[in-house]
């Protein structure tokens, strides 16, 4: 296809190959304490971050204001090459066993309430990475008790014995990303398969049903809405809980184009929907990320559930 056609083909003028980034999408930057802190000791540590890796514009307000950060485990370098994300790509290091103590020790030094904790895919593994994570989840129980614990694996090969050792570690929230409609996920994520992340949050459902399961969406790669509601239908038929929708921003001229900026007020109403679908929360807006105030999530998620338990007691 040549570089000046859009995902459909068409011939672009120049004019509509870049889409000028609307105003809403300006990030307010803030290089405090708190945030050159945390750099320096996640660079002591040798630890590796989503924030930075993957160019997250939340990076400020997270590390800086509300002192939160996405770790990623399993090294930098990732099998895949999906045309979205910007994490390298190429042929993985061998495995640092010592990485879920160092993690660990950071949220203990940071005292983190909550944390996130996703990696690079690892398809020259058996089991995905699963072993580690497993670990790093257990790492950091031991050190920070009342720390909650989010993980954002891959697939890991859709092979149910890894998601198995994963889910019985248990985290306090599964999340695994959807990413984009079932339409676009062959151009769009490389490897994984639409039908196959969806099986695979059922899965750590039916493995630990009390463990709340997470989805997110990035929008502005060509989606109708129609597709967009088709997603959430499709992820609460799976039993997902929590979903957030963001707006998906081309890190490099290399990665997919924009085709377009949702308004505030479009994301507003797509948060809508989704509450109305029975999510217990969703977090929708031009800057979210997947790990977006995610310590929030995790509250919503329990609130909800006691919720549902209090109207179950009471019909019973």
């Amino acid at each position: 296809m040549s570089n000046n056609r859009n995902s459909r083909g068409v011939r672009m003028s120049k004019k509509e190959e870049i889409l000028r980034k609307p105003d809403w999408l300006k990030i307010k930057l803030n290089t405090n304490e708190a945030y050159t802190g945390l750099k320096k000791m996640m660079r002591e540590k040798n630890l590796h971050t989503v924030c930075e890796e993957a160019r997250c514009p939340n990076i400020h307000e997270c590390w800086a204001e509300r002192r939160t950060a996405t770790f990623m485990i399993l090294g930098d370098t990732c099998t895949r090459a999906c045309r979205f994300c910007a994490v390298k790509t190429g042929l993985p290091t061998e495995l640092d066993l010592q990485e879920p103590e160092r993690v660990a020790d950071s949220v203990q030094l940071m005292n983190l309430k909550h944390v996130v904790v996703t990696a690079v895919a690892r398809d020259d593994l058996k089991d995905g990475g699963a072993a580690v994570f497993a670990e790093t989840v257990r790492a950091i129980r031991r050190k920070s008790p009342f720390t909650s614990i989010e993980v954002l694996p891959s697939d890991m090969g859709g092979k149910e014995e890894n998601l198995q050792l994963l889910m019985d570690a248990k985290p306090d929230i599964l999340n695994h990303n959807i990413e984009t409609v079932r339409r676009l996920t062959p151009r769009v994520r490389a490897r994984a398969k639409y039908d196959r992340s969806l099986e695979f949050l059922r899965r750590a459902k039916e493995m630990q049903p009390t463990i709340p399961t997470k989805s997110s969406l990035m929008i502005g790669l060509g989606e109708t809405k129609e597709e967009i509601i088709e997603v959430m239908d499709d992820l609460r038929t799976n039993n997902v809980d929590i979903m957030t929708i963001g707006q998906y921003l081309q890190p490099t001229r290399s990665h997919l184009k924009v085709e377009k900026y949702y308004s505030p007020d479009e994301f507003k109403e797509l948060q809508q929907i989704a509450l109305s679908k029975g999510f217990s929360h969703c977090e929708a807006g031009p800057l979210v990320r997947s790990s977006y105030h995610a310590d929030e999530q995790v509250n919503a998620a329990a609130k909800h559930k006691q919720l549902l338990g209090e109207k179950e007691a009471k019909e019973a």
